[in-house]
């Protein structure tokens, strides 16, 4: 994770078009009293603009803080959401409005009911990965990076985790005296990560060491040398003596990688997330000039959304 740097200076030599644009971009930001957000999974160019590059538990803290008449949200539409919600006095525009991810409606309002009605002593726990509506009927949302610290600071025994059954199964490895239900949720990026992939990897570079997000399946992750969150992979890629890494997680990270540890080489294993990638610097300049892709949280909903969002804020620390 990083604070703000001058995007003039790390644009420059990347061309005269994107140049062009960027220039653009720094003239609305002051017209509009912008701040710009920029998930690691953009493209790079992305990344290179923004004010501030993180995953989904830092930027919804940044959003939370931010005191802009407008947030450029540069991820898909929960993140969107999110910043919203905490920060309903600032105006929220996405540059992709079209960007979506199709884990965060992995879960369905009735089955969340069911298991209310049935189960004692139960907290459903939210992956912010997931839509304003399935938030609203949750006690807390989690991100990747401080799940396994929520969880096991819950009062409760019986945990539904939604929508993702693989970071929920990780969660409960980790705390195994609570009893976890799921809703078989699952991001489609990281669960096309198989074992052949890792094995062929592993051949490929065998001096590597693999570096897995806990989004990939179980028994994909018992092959990994460390699993963590995209800011928890960054972190342990500085911080490894290893010199190679195999990185199992959406491949825009590679461009904070590379500025985090030039010296080292990352192999990129999963997929990229062609939402993410829909978010380019010309639909950043639109979305500021236009005042297109702006974020609406009907008030009731963004009430119920808030709480479990703002207890994820207080517990995660």
């Amino acid at each position: 994770m990083r604070g703000a740097r001058s995007p003039r200076a790390r644009i420059c030599g990347q061309g005269q078009g994107i140049g062009m644009v960027t220039e653009e971009i720094q003239t609305y930001k002051q017209r509009e009293d912008a701040l710009i957000l920029a998930h690691y999974y953009v493209p790079d160019e992305v990344q290179a603009l923004a004010d501030y590059v993180g995953d989904s538990y830092y930027l919804a803290k940044a959003a939370a803080k931010a005191q802009k008449r407008t947030v450029v949200f540069c991820g898909v539409r929960f993140m969107g959401e999110s910043a919203k919600i905490l920060n309903p006095a600032s105006r929220v525009l996405l540059p992709a409005a079209d960007a979506d991810c199709p884990m965060a409606h992995m879960e369905k309002a009735a089955h969340i009911a069911s298991l209310r009605a049935n189960i004692r002593d139960l907290a459903v726990v939210c992956y912010i990965n997931s839509d304003a509506k399935l938030k609203a009927l949750s006690d807390v949302c989690v991100t990747s990076s401080n799940a396994v610290k929520i969880v096991s600071a819950l009062p409760n025994r019986n945990i539904l985790f939604i929508p993702d059954e693989n970071l929920g199964s990780f969660v409960r490895a980790q705390v195994p005296h609570k009893n976890f239900f799921f809703s078989g949720g699952y991001c489609p990026v990281h669960a096309a990560v198989s074992p052949q992939d890792i094995a062929a990897a592993r051949r490929a570079h065998p001096k590597a060491a693999v570096l897995m997000h806990p989004e990939c399946v179980a028994e994909v992750r018992a092959l990994a040398d460390y699993v963590g969150s995209t800011a928890q992979i960054i972190a342990a890629a500085r911080e490894n003596s290893f010199d190679e890494f195999i990185v199992c997680t959406e491949p825009g990270v590679l461009y904070e990688l590379k500025k985090a540890c030039p010296a080292k080489t990352f192999y990129p294993v999963s997929p990229v997330c062609a939402d993410m990638k829909k978010i380019t610097p010309e639909r950043v300049l639109a979305c500021l000039r236009e005042g297109s892709g702006e974020v609406s949280v009907p008030e009731d909903l963004a009430a119920r959304a808030r709480r479990p969002l703002e207890r994820m804020l207080e517990m995660g620390g």
